[in-house]
């Protein structure tokens, strides 16, 4: 018997017990995710709002997602070496405690001194609100590694789905009272609201058990940054690495929309409104992530990873060429409907061909390079766009030469960065197609079936 058979013994329980046990931690998730990302947009919308510098913004977004994608292979190592249970409990009492950190800030500090960008106040108060949101993450690695040990096979697609549309449901709710809570209560209620719900979670999380994980399974993972765990774990399985950077593509233009979406939206509507159309628009991805809980991915989940990205950039391109409010919220509804596809494609292929006991390490891989994608663009477009495009955009000359393909308005500067990047996105998905590593990760994942049920 291997040390990953020693470690799962899912004959304690039924498929249908198990499947309650994952609803239990995946509504767990949920509501952490919400209250994660609930501050999380609340902090953009307070930083725009307050210094009108789309520079603050797309750094902020920018450092998000790299911290996660520096802290990552932690994750994945950790998550190798612990039990699942054990790491989501960790990664909410760190999360509470750096929010309460966040709340005595913001009671202590001056108003005026918070919000001074040249003063090192601000950057403490968003970084400590960064680093508990990014330890978060930790708990969607380990998710995805229990959807390995509580689904059978032939439903892990439909679970990835069902998380996908979780994840949109926080969308959805964090956008909504997000803007709300900004325009209304301000930011000090808003942290305390977080601190609340973080510490419900947390308790929640207690009460729940996964017998199935008898032990931790045998991991050759090392310390506490296993990089050269991680890699060759990646690399043991032919055509994985190029999966992973299939699924980065959709990330680079999602850079561009992590500095540019929120001031174009609230350049459109007051902060109430524009959390409660980007509600709106949200629910898109809990319909496609319900049609994956449905339908699956179908015999080729790259396929359709592939195809989903094209469609995205085509609609990234086209959802801001004129500065309509419903074509804005129907762009991101489609958009967002697409978004659990990526998702769920990914993460059924590496549940499927990576051991248990080396799948935390792909997640945290995978997580941490799709990641890097995103602070790259944001970085760099949020200044270019700052002090170039957008005063080119507002000038009498740059309006006349863009006003036949992007029309009238104040944000077509905006505008034109997206359509940019909806173009790079289509042609990147649509070369990949045609490549030789295309064909052998189809081919690994159709083959990965018949030596599943050869190895029973």
């Amino acid at each position: 018997m291997s040390g990953q058979e020693a470690a799962v013994d899912t004959s304690l329980r039924t498929p249908a017990e198990r499947s309650r046990t994952f609803a239990g931690i995946l509504i767990n998730t949920a509501l952490a995710n919400i209250t994660t990302s609930y501050l999380w947009f609340a902090l953009t919308f307070w930083v725009y709002l307050e210094t009108r510098n789309v520079i603050a913004t797309g750094v902020v977004g920018g450092a998000y997602m790299l911290l996660i994608a520096l802290s990552s292979i932690s994750f994945g190592t950790f998550v190798d070496r612990y039990r699942k249970l054990a790491i989501m409990r960790f990664a909410a009492a760190f999360t509470l405690v750096m929010f309460v950190l966040s709340g005595v800030m913001f009671l202590l500090t001056p108003g005026a001194g918070l919000l001074d960008l040249g003063q090192p106040w601000f950057w403490v108060f968003t970084l400590i609100i960064l680093v508990g949101a990014v330890v978060e993450n930790m708990r969607n690695v380990a998710l995805s590694t229990t959807v390995t040990i509580l689904i059978e096979p032939d439903r892990r697609a439909n679970a990835n789905g069902m998380v996908g549309m979780v994840q949109g449901l926080a969308f959805i709710v964090t956008s909504v009272l997000s803007g709300l809570s900004v325009g209304l209560l301000g930011m000090g209620w808003t942290i305390a609201i977080a601190v609340v719900l973080t510490a419900l979670a947390f308790l929640h999380l207690l009460t729940l058990r996964l017998p199935e994980e008898t032990n931790v399974a045998a991991s050759d993972a090392q310390g506490g940054f296993d990089l050269r765990g991680s890699i060759a774990a990646v690399l043991a399985v032919a055509g994985l690495f190029a999966l992973i950077i299939f699924s980065t593509f959709n990330n680079f233009i999602g850079g561009v929309y992590m500095a540019l979406m929120d001031p174009y939206g609230l350049e459109m509507f007051p902060v109430e409104l524009w959390g409660v159309f980007f509600a709106v628009g949200s629910t898109g991805f809990i319909v496609g992530g319900a049609l994956i809980g449905k339908f699956g991915l179908g015999a080729n989940p790259l396929r359709t990873l592939l195809i989903a990205v094209a469609i995205m950039g085509a609609l990234g391109a086209l959802f801001t060429i004129r500065e309509w409010a419903w074509l804005y919220v129907v762009g991101i509804w489609l958009y967002l409907a697409l978004v659990p596809c990526v998702e769920a494609a990914e993460q059924t292929v590496i549940q499927r061909v990576v051991p248990l006991n080396k799948q935390g390490r792909v997640f945290g891989f995978a997580m941490a390079f799709e990641s890097a994608a995103a602070p790259i663009t944001a970085f760099l477009i949020a200044p270019i766009a700052q002090f170039w495009i957008i005063p080119y955009a507002r000038s009498g000359e740059g309006a006349a030469q863009l006003a036949p393909l992007l029309g009238e308005g104040t944000s077509r500067g905006i505008a034109l960065v997206f359509l940019v990047a909806g173009i790079v996105m289509i042609v990147a998905a649509l070369l990949a197609f045609l490549t030789p590593v295309y064909r052998r990760v189809s081919a690994s994942y159709a083959q990965a079936p018949a030596e599943e049920t050869a190895g029973a």
